[in-house]
């Protein structure tokens, strides 16, 4: 069997593994790959960092500047407070260093150090197979002592200084991945740094809310923080992943596609929820012209659909009563299997809808019995079925939809293989 295509993302994340040099990317400006790229940019006086990296990157980081720049950091800049952004913080840190984030940082630093077993927990699930490639490139464990970076100087909107002979000018992007996004613009030179806030793949679907879950980000907000960037008119964009885009033409383009992309599902969404349209029958309908199409490898229309459905709505359907307490749906799998015939008979019709190219229906009842009996066979077999299916008509395009659908078909393939 041929190896399973991987998605555009998996390279981007994987591209900085291990030894390598750091890329010159002109002007003073200096790349160190990652799994979101960190840079440094030369100055008479020292060094401009921004971002710096996860912390197990560090030795590879701290390497790759050495030789290839060999000045003090003076100032570290974060696009946002992401791990993969300031992980790397304290290799690059020293007295006299200044560290400026965006305002929200706080709160943003906050609410993931609150909830770090639960994101950890979804990561570990979508992540797994790429954690086990960062540990075996060695790159350098992280000290789970390590606190948080300490910002010196925090923003509401805009904040400017002078580093050497550049100047440099942040201001907050906040429709960006975290409420503490910011941009970093270099007006000699007309350069921008954006981060992540287009998404990890430029030029591809932003993710509304990820699979491993966040705050919602919000549409309207992402919209107005590409017309900031736009207003501009920057010839060079360099992003959190990935080589730099060039050339002012062709960034207005692509930045005016990306914002009238959102504005475009948003409304889109708007309108349905207004005439009255569920929410899944939006996701299945709604889809961009082709003029305004962008790549899915790392966010989708339909769950963009859905992210929008929800920022303004909420968790209350006002589909059932139920959605008001605390009882889900599948406390009454059991019933449901007894009432069917048992789990068999589900499993039976699963594959009937599955044979019919009906994979998600299949799921649907797949779920319901194996809740009631988690070690069906017949209910695991189909399970494992929907779900390759779903693999392959996806073309392994999106990393997140991969990556699940992965863990789904190695979850109850254990789960057979444990019960024969």
């Amino acid at each position: 069997m041929e190896p399973r295509k991987q998605p555009p993302l998996a390279e981007l994340v994987m591209a900085g593994m291990g030894p390598q040099d750091a890329i010159d990317l002109g002007d003073g400006i200096f790349m160190s790959r990652g799994v979101s790229n960190c840079y440094q940019v030369a100055t008479r006086d020292g060094v401009l960092m921004v971002n710096t990296g996860s912390a197990f990157e560090t030795p590879w980081h701290t390497d790759r500047f050495a030789r290839a720049v060999g000045a003090p950091v003076r100032v570290i800049v974060f696009t946002q407070s992401h791990a993969d952004h300031i992980g790397g913080w304290h290799a690059f840190d020293a007295p006299g260093v200044e560290t400026i984030a965006q305002a929200d940082y706080a709160n943003v630093r906050g609410y993931w150090n609150r909830l770090m077993p639960f994101y950890n927990r979804r990561a570990q699930a979508l992540w797994a197979a790429h954690i086990r490639a960062q540990n075996r490139a060695g790159g350098g464990a992280s000290d789970a002592r390590q606190r948080d970076p300490v910002p010196t100087l925090t923003f509401g909107d805009r904040h400017a200084f002078v580093l050497g002979e550049r100047s440099v000018e942040l201001f907050s992007v906040p429709g960006g991945e975290t409420t503490d996004s910011l941009a970093v613009w270099l007006p000699g030179s007309r350069t921008v740094f954006t981060g992540n806030l287009f998404g990890p793949i430029f030029g591809h679907v932003p993710n509304l809310l990820t699979l491993r879950g966040d705050k919602l980000r919000s549409a309207l907000a992402f919209v107005v923080s590409v017309d900031r960037v736009r207003a501009l008119g920057a010839e060079v964009l360099i992003t959190g992943h990935g080589d730099p885009l060039r050339g002012a033409r062709e960034i207005e383009t692509a930045l005016a596609k990306l914002r009238d992309h959102v504005q475009w599902v948003h409304d889109r969404t708007v309108e349905g929820m207004n005439a009255g349209r569920d929410l899944h029958a939006l996701m299945r309908e709604i889809a961009v012209p082709p003029a305004l199409a962008l790549g899915e490898g790392h966010g989708t229309v339909r769950w963009n659909v859905r992210a929008i459905w929800e920022e303004y709505t909420g968790w209350f359907r006002f589909e059932s009563t139920t959605e008001l307490y605390g009882v889900p749906q599948r406390a009454i799998a059991v019933d449901l299997v007894g009432l069917a015939g048992g789990a068999g008979a589900l499993a039976q019709r699963a594959a009937e809808h599955l044979a019919a190219g009906r994979a998600l229906e299949a799921l649907h009842l797949t779920d319901i019995a194996l809740t009631a009996e988690p070690a069906h066979a017949g209910a695991l077999r189909v399970e494992i079925a929907a779900h390759e299916r779903l693999l392959e008509a996806s073309g392994s395009q999106n990393l997140s939809e991969t990556r699940w659908l992965e863990s789904r078909i190695a979850a109850a393939s254990r789960a057979l293989d444990k019960n024969i």
